[in-house]
């Protein structure tokens, strides 16, 4: 099912993902344009000395034809003479009164936009189902558009759960955690493009946790945080069962993150992510960014990876593909794995700007091997 439409203005477009087709309304540029401050010149007539018979700048046009032995001053972005092909760039002449000598040879279209070059009239420019980012805007405006069609921003649910979870402006207890995951699902979610909802907090109790999951499903998806272990209290899973869920998978073969679920129930899409912060963040980043993306209407969701070099030697156990906070060099040709002390370990999660992903099957890299990271 398609999300909903709405027109915004282009200053708030950006980060929306588009909803219709941008064609252009005329040729672009509707005429050859010169792409350098020089003299418009015919290519056949170089090397040698012309006269010049006049000048042109943006936004003007020039009245006569040139012909052969003469040459235009123009400025970039002016529409070219007739007769002329090319232009000469004001640093490769000679100026002698209305003289100007070229000592180098040009072919046709050299330094010149050529009309339609960039697209015709009609012709589709942008297609629905991208991200608009400021280029994008720029040609949406471009070709006469100052309001933008995009997909209305899906709503998704976030609950935790557990016994353990207290607000995060209370004082915990040594055996209480603050709610941090919900805020860093929410700040994941808009980044993803919809508009997160924030629940109470479930104790682990049946009656309750059954009670916001229902209001968790009013919106178009739900993200749950906690109770998908294999725990006596881990009612997450039993509730989504009791309503009729069908579940599409419930582990996944990562570190963080292998108790995850994945279903429908209602027509709703949700998961049910782990809740130690790591394997929350990250399972949000590989499954249900996407997911969210897809109901934003964007066409085709994708994972930032790139490879780099290890900065340093690293070993792991094999059997798993893991993702590891790591910092990725300023220039990205290199990222060095961070110390940390497993899926609670915030402090070490907010120091890192990338992810370490590991192949499952291999042990040991030496410093300089190849390696692909996750852009945070």
């Amino acid at each position: 099912m398609q999300p909903a439409t709405e027109a915004v203005r282009l200053s708030d477009a950006a980060g929306r993902i588009l909803a219709e087709p941008i064609a252009s309304d005329r040729d672009l540029p509707p005429v050859s344009r010169s792409v350098r401050d020089g003299f418009a010149v015919r290519a056949a007539d170089l090397p040698g000395e012309l006269v010049v018979i006049g000048e042109v700048r943006a936004g003007e046009s020039f009245a006569s034809e040139v012909l052969p032995g003469q040459a235009v001053e123009i400025m970039t972005g002016a529409p070219m003479p007739r007769g002329a092909d090319a232009v000469v760039m004001v640093e490769h002449v000679t100026v002698t009164g209305n003289r100007v000598a070229v000592q180098r040879s040009l072919v046709r279209g050299d330094n010149v936009s050529l009309a339609a070059s960039q697209g015709r009239a009609g012709e589709i420019l942008l297609e629905p189902g991208k991200r608009i980012g400021f280029a994008d805007v720029a040609l949406i405006a471009s070709v006469g558009n100052a309001r933008a069609l995009v997909y209305a921003r899906p709503t998704v649910a976030v609950l935790g759960t557990g016994d353990e979870i207290v607000p995060v402006a209370t004082a915990p207890l040594p055996y209480q955690v603050r709610n941090s995951n919900v805020e860093s699902l929410a700040v994941q979610i808009l980044h993803a493009g919809a508009t997160p909802h924030l629940l109470p907090i479930a104790p682990d109790l049946y009656a309750a946790t059954r009670e916001l999951i229902e209001h968790g499903l009013l919106f178009d998806m739900l993200l749950l945080s906690g109770g998908v272990s294999a725990g006596k209290y881990d009612l997450v899973e039993k509730v989504l069962a009791d309503l009729g869920a069908e579940f599409f998978f419930d582990r996944v073969l990562i570190m963080p993150g292998q108790p995850l679920v994945f279903g429908r129930v209602r027509d709703k899409f949700f998961f049910g992510l782990p809740g130690n912060p790591a394997s929350t963040m990250v399972t949000f980043e590989i499954f249900a960014r996407a997911a969210v993306e897809l109901l934003c209407g964007l066409r085709e969701p994708a994972l930032p990876f790139l490879w780099t070099r290890l900065a340093r030697e690293f070993r792991q156990k094999t059997g798993l593909t893991r993702f590891l906070p790591a910092l990725l060099s300023a220039d990205g040709s290199s990222v060095d794995p961070l110390p940390w002390q497993g899926s609670g370990d915030i402090p070490t999660l907010a120091r890192a700007n990338a992810l370490l992903v590991t192949d499952p099957d291999r042990e040991t890299w030496a410093a300089g091997d190849w390696i692909r990271v996750l852009m945070k």
